[in-house]
């Protein structure tokens, strides 16, 4: 497999990008990441004319894969060429607004933002506002973005930056509590309880090999916060729009947060972030309330017409049985697979979404430190490139979740299944 253009670019990019890359996980493929010339339904094509079958999606935006129907493009492009933007509102953001309120639970009120980012930094910022308290409760190995009040690691008894540059006395703020450890979140509130704004948590693990939830330990998130409170903010940046469908996470799971966070398909591929919940709360937001959140950006027509064509087309057209079929295929295939080559490991996933996690006993992970206990280097050293041989691109290290998409078909997932069979 010729890769000379994709080598290239990386030494050009390196000349003018820190570490050649503008997001760090994009870096983690070895010795290089290849270039990405063009997506065609469910598969990608590299600056070296290589074609992967992709199971990576952009990291999950692409609910309807690369080619977009005609309808979606058209509403696209209507937009885009009517001018970029205005600094005004515009009624297609009203629009997706109302699409959003009509089938999430939780949203009686919608502020779109441009990032994944921005939406949890935002929801941290209106929970401090709306109950006056400092402490944010979040699950070891949930990822909420590059903000300074998540950006932590260690525990409740010892906490601390995980990165460079954010301040000790941010992360004092911040209470980790591994995943599905109904103990440790009663710890935290016995000791905390008076200064706990929220319990922020995905509603699966979704950045960290894909964890399940217990049963009943997200009604025992809602149960102890009302108890104390607190809010509840489910960070749907992933798993809203693809899990449960129009409803989200939060409708599968039965649980209604008082906050969630939106990115990914909510803009059909563009630039997007969104926080929606109980209208008291979202009405604390500048300019109904103090708690001030503003950006140029935001709303941005042509990504509302994306997210709106591509939720109201996933509506119409049986969008969602068909990759959660797929997922199940996929799944299924692979439990098979792992059972007779590697009953060691643990097939995981939802609708979707999938992952093989490489585990050392056959037992599903519970929380963050399961999978960081798995063998990670084997499957990004090792793993990740056999499947790049046989043309199939997975995500770049374990961690990272797996998307199906309306592009992808059965033959994608017979000729992947069968990759799987001779990586393992």
């Amino acid at each position: 497999m010729n890769d000379d253009n994709s080598r290239a670019l990386y030494d050009r990019a390196l000349s003018v990008m820190p570490g050649g890359v503008n997001s760090a996980v994009r870096a983690a493929i070895e010795p290089y990441p290849f270039f990405v010339q063009k997506g065609d339904r469910g598969h990608v094509i590299d600056a070296d004319g290589n074609r992967y079958i992709d199971w990576v999606m952009g990291l999950g935006p692409l609910l309807l894969g690369h080619n977009l129907p005609e309808s979606v493009q058209a509403g696209i492009q209507q937009k885009a060429s009517e001018g970029p933007m205005y600094g005004t509102p515009t009624e297609i953001e009203v629009d997706l607004a109302e699409f959003v309120v009509r089938h999430v639970p939780s949203v009686e009120k919608i502020r779109f933002v441009n990032s994944g980012t921005e939406a949890t930094t935002s929801a941290v910022r209106l929970a401090r506002g709306y109950t006056g308290r400092n402490k944010i409760v979040v699950n070891q190995g949930g990822y909420h973005g590059a903000q300074e009040s998540t950006l932590v690691e260690g525990d409740a008894e010892s906490v601390a930056p995980s990165s460079a540059g954010v301040p000790q006395s941010f992360a004092e703020h911040t209470i980790p509590v591994p995943f599905n450890d109904e103990d440790a979140v009663r710890e935290a509130f016995e000791k905390h309880g008076d200064d706990i704004a929220a319990v922020m948590t995905e509603p699966i693990l979704a950045n960290y090999g894909i964890v399940d939830p217990d049963d009943g330990y997200h009604d025992f998130l809602r149960e102890i916060t009302d108890e104390h409170g607190s809010l509840l903010i489910f960070d749907e940046v992933i798993t809203g729009f693809r899990v449960g469908g129009l409803g989200c996470a939060q409708s599968e799971f039965g649980v209604t947060p008082d906050l969630t966070t939106f990115g990914k398909i909510i803009g059909g591929g563009f630039p997007v972030g969104a926080l929606g919940g109980r209208a008291e709360i979202m009405e604390q937001l500048a300019p109904s309330g103090p708690v001030f959140q503003a950006g140029t950006f935001s709303g941005h027509p042509v990504t509302m017409a994306a997210g709106l064509e591509t939720l109201q087309f996933a509506a119409a057209n049986n969008v969602y049985d068909h990759v959660n079929a797929l997922g199940d295929q996929l799944r299924s295939g692979l439990t098979d697979i792992v059972a007779e080559q590697a009953p060691e490991y643990t097939v995981a996933g939802t609708d979707s979404m999938f992952k093989v996690i490489f585990t050392r006993d056959g037992e599903a992970p519970k929380n963050a430190g399961d999978v960081k206990n798995a063998e990670t280097d084997r499957w990004r050293r090792v793993f990740w490139g056999q499947m790049k041989e046989q043309e199939v691109f997975l995500s770049q290290n374990q961690f990272e979740c797996q998307f199906v998409s309306y592009g992808h078909t059965e033959a994608d997932v017979e000729e992947t299944l069968e990759a799987y069979k001779h990586a393992l």
